[in-house]
């Protein structure tokens, strides 16, 4: 068993999701935010396209004119649970099950958004509001909408799970707070285990994207000092990039280029800080100060994204945007969208006309549908969509070639497919192929590189090479790629992530650091040690955690202060969630590599004390006390693990390891058969089950379960070199021999 590594606590926002504050930071007037109300004067025209905006109501007190639900005594049931929604003189008041399982009444607070759905908070102890996850669907009736409905509805989540609306995955406070108020102060108290969160406005107003504006005031009205602050107007973040900007369309090619290169991502950062998936790794952000200072974003990690990009996971915009020829070329979010009122500045394919020549692009030689159909809209083919929270389909912003092709290869889904559903893949493909005489490829063509790194591809390392060095290959690309390769580590490989330490590019940069956890420590004291002193906070921590396990004695003065300002960083970024088993997880991670396993086995139980179904943490604490001796402990945290999650795959697999060291074959197999069976996709745990199998006398049925993996996982080494052993061992020459040139083909 080894540790689950870093895990990247994520933070959710969406226009849809949770929002509340809990008292107003408005009286705190020393703070330079001052309210939109000092706006309007000059600005009339901004706060009106702004008023009836997502932002203008992400988040509202609860009341006759902002609840758009029913509560006219409605029942919804759920997982054996029957919800009453109702009205108790003013109050809105919905009668469920609490943190106990037990029912109760419990007023709504906030709402939380308009379209296409609602969602409800209310308040429990200790300043934590909860955002229930049964909602609201304010689409209309003949949409299917204007009904209660729950979040997870092919499931059947109680009170003991992970994702009921009482624990912390929906606690406002943590997961969403940031990113629906205006100056959102979390103040969270580790001691007590309690918030006093606090905001300057309850919305998403001005000051939430252009920062705090008392000294633009002082400059507007010309008040004493205000020379000082001309540059910028007295603005922390000027948005500036699209000023005398013009899209000149090339007659040749149909497409624009931009009159002025794009120089900063500025605008896109601040919007990043929100509609993007990400940690947060301080807690003293404000619009205009460098996003990745602040936060870690998610690269085009499996779970989150398909291996060509596509998101899958709800992973918001900036990091398939981040991968997009748009981004390239020097397109910014507001080049389509109207920032203040969040509108599209044209209507249908009229926003992608800006720029593309409606001749070439839009007409049926290009898109090959009926003028006015679905599938001559732009967006359908270039931004398909993927529902979230059942009712809401967020656009793919990579604007990306479809690619059909990859389905047939990979598995990926595609625009073609996402219509004609009573189609397959290779329809599609052959269809795209006699349209364009070719199989289109598009600006994304990373996808066979990802998708052999995640599957253990003999080839996946000289792919992931070659993708690192095409000169096309988008930034996140890059990242993600060089992020897969410890896995298939050689001197050509390390030659590359040396290259990347020095990248301009801070995620490719944080990426490479990343990739050399585990070398020798003369080796990391090396490569990484100059990254402790990276202008990009999110690069620093990255290597402080990367060189916890070096001993001390190999830094030597003025290094250890260094790595010691850097640690702190590390030790300060997961703190900032110290509300978050996930953050606990990580410092144990820390505390682990360095040495300090009291510190480690402190915050795995704070982590428990935090989530009791919080998993990784009961993982990782029986592998602190395995690697103490103390495997009797180990047994009985994963007993505890296994009683509150017994479908959990990982808690059994670990299980079945202590009871292998414990000398417990039968009840060892038992736990390894059961995590093999409960993730299907996971190669290694049917590995592992086989190798048991095999160990304890059956090896037909362990030749029986690698096949089966075999044949899910084609290119898997680790499965076909123990087809190779188990069948020379079973005296099956043939097949030994088959399976070994599999493996040599591969190559």
């Amino acid at each position: 068993m080894s540790l689950i590594k870093q895990s990247v606590l994520q933070m959710c926002q969406t226009a849809s999701v949770i929002i509340f504050c809990l008292t107003s930071n408005a009286a705190s007037a020393g703070t330079e935010y001052i309210g939109r109300d000092a706006c309007v004067e000059c600005h009339a025209a901004q706060v009106k396209l702004w008023q009836g905006s997502h932002h203008a109501l992400a988040m509202q007190h609860a009341n006759d004119d902002t609840v758009l639900a029913d509560f006219n005594n409605i029942e919804f049931t759920y997982a054996g649970i029957s919800s009453r929604f109702y009205k108790k003189k003013e109050k809105f008041i919905v009668r469920t099950d609490g943190p106990d399982g037990k029912l109760r009444d419990y007023e709504i607070k906030y709402t939380f958004g308009v379209a296409p759905l609602q969602q409800y908070l209310v308040e429990l102890d200790k300043g934590r509001l909860q955002a229930l996850t049964v909602a609201w669907d304010t689409r209309d009736k003949k949409s299917g909408g204007q009904r209660w409905y729950h979040l997870y509805p092919d499931e059947e989540i109680t009170h003991t799970d992970e994702l009921h609306w009482t624990r912390t995955n929906f606690n406002w406070n943590s997961m969403c707070a940031e990113c629906h108020s205006t100056n959102l102060k979390k103040n969270y108290d580790s001691a007590s285990d309690t918030f006093k969160t606090s905001w300057s406005e309850i919305d998403v107003s001005c000051e939430a994207c252009h920062g705090p504006a008392a000294k633009h005031i002082t400059w507007a009205r010309k008040q004493t000092g205000w020379e000082a602050f001309n540059k910028n107007k007295g603005l922390p973040v000027l948005f500036d990039e699209r000023r005398d900007v013009v899209w000149k369309k090339n007659s040749k090619n149909g497409n624009a280029q931009r009159s002025i290169a794009r120089t900063s991502d500025k605008e896109i950062q601040v919007c990043a800080q929100c509609h993007s998936r990400r940690s947060v790794i301080s807690a003293d952000y404000s619009p205009g100060r460098p996003f990745m200072d602040h936060y870690m974003p998610r690269l085009l990690d499996q779970g989150m994204y398909f291996a060509d990009g596509q998101i899958q996971d709800e992973v918001y915009v900036y990091g398939s945007f981040l991968q997009s020829k748009m981004y390239q070329v020097g397109v910014t979010c507001s080049d389509c969208h109207e920032p203040h009122s969040l509108q599209l500045r044209h209507q249908g394919n009229g926003v992608c006309l800006q720029c593309h020549a409606a001749g070439k692009f839009d007409n049926e030689k290009h898109h090959f549908h009926k003028a006015g159909t679905e599938g001559a809209q732009c967006a359908e083919c270039h931004m398909p969509a993927r529902n979230y929270m059942v009712v809401d389909p967020r656009h793919d912003h990579s604007f990306r070639i479809p690619r059909p092709d990859l389905s047939v290869n990979l598995g990926t889904p595609n625009a073609c497919n996402h219509c004609h559903t009573d189609k397959d893949a290779a329809w599609a493909a052959a269809q795209a192929k006699k349209w364009y005489g070719r199989s289109p490829i598009g600006h994304q063509q990373f996808a066979n590189a990802l998708d052999a790194g995640r599957k253990g591809d003999t080839r996946a390392g000289r792919l992931l090479v070659e993708q690192v060095n095409k000169i096309d290959t988008p930034d996140i690309a890059r990242a993600s790629t060089i992020g897969l390769m410890p896995r298939y580590l050689d001197r050509s490989n390390l030659n590359v992530i040396q290259q990347g330490l020095t990248d301009e590019n801070a995620m490719v940069r944080r990426a490479s650091v990343g990739a050399l956890e585990g070398l020798q420590p003369a080796m990391l004291v090396q490569l990484v040690f100059p990254l402790l002193d990276d202008p990009v906070r999110s690069v620093r921590i990255e290597a402080a955690r990367v060189l916890a396990p070096v001993p001390v004695g190999e830094l030597q003065g003025k290094q250890l202060s260094i790595y010691r300002k850097a640690a702190d960083e590390y030790i300060a970024s997961q703190t900032v969630n110290a509300e978050r088993p996930e953050a606990q997880l990580n410092l144990a991670n820390y505390y682990v590599a360095s040495g300090k396993g009291r510190k480690a086995e402190a915050a795995l139980k704070k982590a428990i004390e935090l989530e009791e179904v919080f998993m990784p943490a009961y993982i990782n604490l029986a592998d602190i006390y395995r690697i103490q001796g103390k495997d009797a402990e180990a047994y009985g945290v994963l007993l505890e693990a296994r009683q509150l999650a017994p479908d959990n795959a990982d808690v059994r697999h670990a299980l079945g390891l202590v009871l292998v060291r414990q000398n417990k074959s039968k009840q060892a197999v038992e736990e390894l058969e059961a995590a093999a069976r409960l993730a299907k996709d996971n190669a290694r745990y049917v590995y592992v089950y086989a190798v048991a199998l095999n160990s304890t006398g059956k090896p037909k049925e362990a030749i029986a379960q690698l096949q089966i993996a075999h044949d899910r996982f084609p290119h898997n080494v680790e499965v076909l070199q123990a087809l190779v052993s188990f069948n020379r061992n079973a005296g099956n020459a043939f097949a030994a021999e088959r399976y070994m040139k599999k493996l040599k083909n591969m190559e």
